[in-house]
């Protein structure tokens, strides 16, 4: 393999020669064999749309070079287009802060832009990846803000939307079935009936809850450290810069991104970032709750309890002809689990930092993506392939609602407690309904039995 020779503070360093990225990022991938985990391509994209405004500020500022700024501008909206992809493989697990991620971003910028201006890769004397992509910046400012940009981003284009078709589909079924009475249950236990519409309205206000939660969290971060460089304080920035990348940034964005109020504990803190994961892990609570409830309602087909008959996307077994699985709810059982032990991880990342900024971001950024990626893809998988097809099953419902002995409650107001648990006890006894035993009891005539011990009634 032809390779260059680049130098940096530490020596030189052999580069493949066809290789957009430099002496930091080759460094890194020598360093790092870690995990075959890399950050995605969204905060690599987020990465560039910050580079791109930090150069067109900075040339609207007269500090860069128009026609060094004019060439890192070409490159930065290549790569937001997904150029370069195979140049951005330093590992999830890095040195502290993401400075490798940042260098990587900054040493492909700078080789794309050099050729746009007749050069060779790694002829920095034209475009220098720190002197002139690097501009009026550092990692520590950029890394939190590509973070926050985008996680807010991810959170509102995709994981919310997803969210939204999810409540929609439940709410439809709560509608559909909202005539279909059926026994609730309270600790796994029989208890009074409820509709099944009414059951699955409590699942769509679950989702509901989450997409608010979702909107408030993600509304913070829309404050950006960008022009705090090292520590905070500005220095090589400036707060003429740091107004004009917010100007930038909201053009390439579109989004309402804000210079931050306090901009050291933006820098120093990344519970903005906590609070956002754990509203996304709200939703992941809710839907591995909706989804467990899936799987015990269509338990069966013969010895569960069997309301509900969940789609059949695949076979459920390599050895047990014709069994099915319900394939779907369990998939996002799985996703969900992953979600809650991600924000675990950025918790712990989020504790550890200390004193002037969180080294511990590019965990903190790669989990978080990761989350808002796998609840989006299946919370719509969900609704597709298995929300969508959910029917009632009635015949089933129909009989556990016959036997119901929590049929004895509606009984309470007319013959008091104590009399009533006699009744469901014995009827429990003798394998009978409430009805059999009332009647056999001469508690009440039958009409009235039929009165009070109506299912449809008593909802």
């Amino acid at each position: 393999m032809r390779n260059r020779i680049e130098s940096d503070v530490l020596g030189n360093v052999r580069i493949p020669y066809d290789a957009y990225y430099g002496s930091e990022t080759q460094r890194a991938l020598n360093n790092f064999k870690i995990s075959q985990l890399r950050m995605q391509p969204e905060l690599i994209k987020t990465y560039a749309m910050v580079k791109l405004a930090a150069a067109l500020a900075n040339m609207r500022l007269g500090k860069l070079d128009r026609t060094k700024g004019r060439a890192i501008s070409r490159a930065c909206t290549e790569i937001i287009h997904g150029k370069f992809a195979d140049q951005f493989t330093v590992d999830v697990f890095q040195a502290g802060a993401g400075t490798s991620t940042n260098m990587n971003v900054n040493e492909v910028v700078a080789n794309r832009a050099i050729e746009f201006l007749g050069g060779k890769r790694g002829n920095y004397r034209l475009v220098h990846p720190n002197d002139h992509v690097n501009m009026s910046q550092s990692t520590n400012d950029t890394m939190p803000s590509v973070i926050r940009i985008a996680t807010y981003l991810a959170i509102r284009k995709k994981l919310m939307p997803s969210l939204n078709i999810l409540r929609g589909s439940l709410h439809q079924k709560a509608t559909g079935f909202e005539k279909v009475v059926k026994i609730g249950r309270t600790h796994l236990e029989d208890a009074v009936p409820i509709r099944l519409g009414q059951e699955f309205s409590g699942y769509a206000g679950a989702v509901e809850r989450s997409i608010r939660s979702l909107e408030a969290a993600s509304s913070n971060l829309l404050e950006l450290p960008l022009g705090g460089t090292a520590v905070g304080t500005g220095i090589n920035a400036g707060p003429m810069y740091t107004k004009q990348v917010m100007i930038e940034l909201g053009r390439i964005t579109r989004a309402r991104f804000t210079a931050a109020k306090n901009i050291f504990n933006l820098m120093q803190s990344r519970t903005d970032e906590l609070e956002a994961s754990n509203a996304i892990t709200e939703a992941a609570v809710s839907i591995n709750k909706i989804a467990n409830d899936f799987r015990l309602l269509n338990s069966g087909p013969r010895a569960g309890i069997g309301d509900i008959v969940l789609p059949a996307v695949q076979p459920g077994s390599s050895i047990m002809p014709g069994k099915i699985n319900p394939s779907i709810a369990e998939m996002v059982n799985m996703v969900c689990f992953q979600v809650m032990g991600s924000n675990e991880t950025i918790k712990q990342a989020s504790e550890a930092g200390q004193l002037e900024i969180n080294v511990f971001m590019p965990v903190i950024a790669y989990n978080l993506l990761f989350s808002i990626e796998i609840l989006s893809n299946a919370s719509r998988t969900f609704e597709a392939r298995c929300i969508k097809g959910i029917r009632a099953n009635t015949g089933a419902i129909n009989q556990h609602l016959e036997r119901n002995l929590s049929l004895a409650t509606a009984l309470t107001p007319v013959i008091g407690y104590k009399k009533a648990s006699r009744i469901a006890r014995v009827a429990y006894l003798k394998n009978k309904t409430v009805k059999q035993v009332c009647l056999e009891m001469k508690v009440l005539d039958e009409k009235t039995l039929d009165r009070l011990l109506d299912p449809h009634s008593v909802h």
